[in-house]
């Protein structure tokens, strides 16, 4: 049998490190292709480990069996004419993309720090920058591509934070734009046969998360910082799953908890546990797919 995905294109941004990397590569190891995007090319870049070049050599890797593979471009989400040179290369390099991953976000460095909004920075707009409006950049290219070959499927990396109050105004704020980017992207992409989706991820043991973790667990909601979490497998094993499903337009432009859809899929954690969804402690996902609602009238 081929694999699940073999044959098909991705792109997933933000993936030096972190929920990107995890989701990567889940996508090769089922036979993807996948474009790596990312800023970090040197380690000690950052001051935590990963790089665009490490994820994609580890992608080949996972690949190796499914025929998947990784191509690693450096890319600053927040420069719109390195993001249009990324979409000419996938174009000029396969003709196609079948699935676009939105995971790149730029979280500002006092994240975590208690003052109110208007005692931080008006900087802390990097946050809308990459991370609501790099997603609606690299959809408005990714739907030209995918709408041609009416085919296609577009994830936004949202979370719980679209409806409950978590690290701050913008921080929040963000989640709200990308679900209802997701959702009304949907309305418009429908007749092409393109799906998007936005997923909500609870706790996911990123690098990061586990540096924050350790050292300012303090500073983090008891709702967060009281989860098992997730690996940062666990999404990409999702989104394969999505897909694969030969019926994912019925999903087209709902926000979905991520652990749910798991459990629909029947997807568990690489260490064999079913993710808990947080939506009874969290909150719940206001968009519904489009096809369940009179989305012109409401």
């Amino acid at each position: 049998m081929s694999a699940p995905l073999a044959g098909k294109v991705a792109l997933v941004t933000g993936a030096s490190r972190g929920i990107g990397k995890g989701i990567a590569l889940v996508l090769a190891e089922q036979g993807a292709t996948v474009y790596v995007t990312g800023r970090t090319v040197k380690e000690g870049d950052y001051y935590l480990p990963g790089t665009v070049g490490g994820t994609a050599a580890e992608c080949d890797e996972r690949g190796k069996k499914s025929g998947g593979k990784g191509i690693a471009v450096a890319v600053d989400h927040g420069d719109d004419e390195a993001v249009a040179r990324l979409f000419e290369q996938i174009e000029r390099e396969q003709g196609r993309l079948d699935i676009l991953v939105n995971s790149a976000t730029q979280l500002s460095e006092d994240l975590l720090e208690p003052q109110p909004f208007w005692e931080k920075p008006l900087s802390n707009l990097e946050m809308w920058e990459v991370g609501a409006r790099s997603y609606y950049v690299c959809s408005w290219h990714a739907a030209k591509m995918m709408a041609r070959q009416k085919s296609g499927l577009i994830v936004m990396i949202s979370g719980y934070t679209g409806v409950t109050y978590t690290y701050g105004v913008i921080f929040s704020a963000t989640k709200c734009i990308v679900d209802r980017i997701a959702r009304d992207m949907a309305i418009e992409l429908e007749p092409y046969n393109v799906a998007t989706v936005s997923l909500w991820q609870g706790l996911t043991l990123t690098e990061k998360a586990k540096d924050n973790l350790a050292k300012v667990s303090d500073k983090m909601t008891n709702s967060v910082a009281g989860q098992t979490g997730s690996s940062v497998e666990h999404p990409g094993r999702v989104i394969a799953a999505l897909a694969s499903d030969p019926e994912i337009m019925k999903r087209s432009g709902g926000s979905f908890i991520t652990a749910e859809v798991a459990g629909d899929y029947g997807v568990v954690d690489i260490d064999g546990r079913r993710i808990e969804s947080m939506r009874e402690k969290r909150g719940a996902p206001l968009w519904k797919p489009i096809c369940e609602v009179d989305y012109r009238g409401k």
